[in-house]
């Protein structure tokens, strides 16, 4: 019973939002840190086709600063010198350096999509649940084996049909213990924040996100196996190998998953990528079976409005984990959540969307102290309730930011008004 317990709360935290009507919320102290004070901007590119890539991993060679490009394939990435190089890694494509010119023009970096060679192929005979158990055992190695503490971007929006309504980001610190341990351990502070929220009457019908920043300890599913990575769960799912890919210039096996027993609760579609050499999980692409509107809605729920109807859509989540020089490390998180909603007796459905990401920007491989725990950010607190609200233009200069996309740009400038 207390596993099955463990499992739902782990699993009510994965989805976590909830239908909820908006309240004002008070402000909280800032804290602040060193501003990074260069920066390079660019768009990243499929070589062939020409269209943006989303999600793709940027950093710094020889330094520790990273991000991610957003959805339009955009970055920017500041520095406390000035850059000579990024280097641009994505699922499936070869890795690239690019020099960073000095007139500090945006860069448009195109990355060349890898070919599996045929000899490659041949994984695909191999045992997917031996790669998966084996993979596991390997963790306490393949991870960092003792603290190490991440500077860390989170970002939380709700849009209704196309519209943004609601938008809460932070900054902040994220101390991480050794994968021998579980991730109890593990803790978050705010270094900065901020939260804007649609004015008008008829959008305080919203999502409301649990867990805010705390999203890269509960997720972080290779440390936490209650919900997916263990034996019990895996034996829920069919499984077989997928077509081999490069992430980083290293080959990957992929295991795909799909649901194998019909049980009480809905299961996921996914893909699980581990490095070939290492077998360090590198990858998790999950997506929630909404087929039985009901299990999904009893799964997905967690409070309403008398009257509202809810309509589960979708329900994904993406867990990215970066290898280098020997060290698989956390890098970037992102969940989306789509649903509609309407009341009895109205004609039209008001479909929403809620989108939760977290990346690592930079880490400290030996800090001096954990982050304290009166000093933590509560896993049962919302950054909706916490965040400060600003009309700051300049909010985010000299931190590390998931650079925003165009529309978001937009948005943050009408929520200012």
């Amino acid at each position: 019973m207390g596993r099955e317990q463990n499992r739902f709360s782990l699993l009510a935290l994965l989805m976590p939002l909830m239908l909820a009507l908006l309240m004002p919320s008070a402000a909280m102290a800032q804290g602040d840190s060193l501003l990074l004070r260069y920066q390079v901007r660019g768009t990243v590119r499929d070589a062939k086709s020409g269209h943006r890539l989303q999600y793709v991993s940027v950093s710094i060679p020889g330094k520790r600063y990273s991000t991610v490009t957003n959805s339009d394939g955009e970055f920017v990435l500041r520095t406390n010198e000035p850059p000579k190089e990024v280097m641009v890694s994505h699922v499936g494509y070869d890795s690239r350096r690019t020099s960073v010119p000095a007139d500090g023009k945006p860069l448009v970096i195109r990355l060349v999509p890898n070919t599996v060679q045929l000899k490659e192929v041949l994984v695909m005979a191999a045992d997917p649940m031996l790669i998966l158990t084996t993979a596991l055992d390997k963790v306490k190695e393949n991870n960092i084996t003792s603290p190490e503490m991440y500077r860390c971007f989170y970002r939380e929006t709700a849009q209704k049909r196309s519209k943004y309504i609601y938008i809460a980001e932070a900054v902040t610190d994220l101390y991480k213990t050794a994968y021998t341990h579980r991730s109890i351990g593990d803790r978050v502070s705010v270094v900065k924040d901020r939260r804007l929220l649609s004015p008008k009457a008829s959008d305080t019908l919203s999502v409301k996100v649990l867990g805010g920043p705390t999203f890269a300890v509960t997720l972080d599913l290779v440390k936490n196996r209650e919900f997916l990575l263990n034996r019990e769960e895996l034996e829920l799912y069919s499984m077989k190998m997928g077509t081999p890919t490069v992430i980083d210039d290293r080959m990957q096996y992929v295991i795909e998953l799909e649901p194998g027993v019909t049980i009480d609760r809905p299961l996921y579609y996914g893909k699980v990528y581990v490095d070939r050499e290492t077998l360090a999980f590198t990858r998790i692409e999950l997506s929630l079976d909404v087929s039985n509107r009901d299990l999904a809605t009893q799964f997905m729920l967690l409070k309403k409005p008398l009257g509202l109807r809810f309509k589960p859509r979708e329900q994904t989540l993406l867990v990215n984990y970066k290898y280098e020089n020997g060290v698989t490390r956390l890098n970037y998180i992102r969940s989306t959540f789509r649903f509609a909603c309407d009341w009895k007796r109205r004609l039209f459905n008001t479909n929403f969307t809620a989108v939760s990401e977290v990346v690592v920007t930079d880490r400290d491989e030996s800090p001096e102290q954990a982050i304290a725990r009166r000093a933590a950010y509560s896993k049962n607190s919302s950054l909706y309730d916490t965040a400060s609200y600003t009309l700051d233009e300049d909010f985010w200069s000299g931190y590390n930011i998931i650079e925003p996309t165009e529309s978001l740009e937009k948005a943050v400038r009408k929520l200012r008004k």
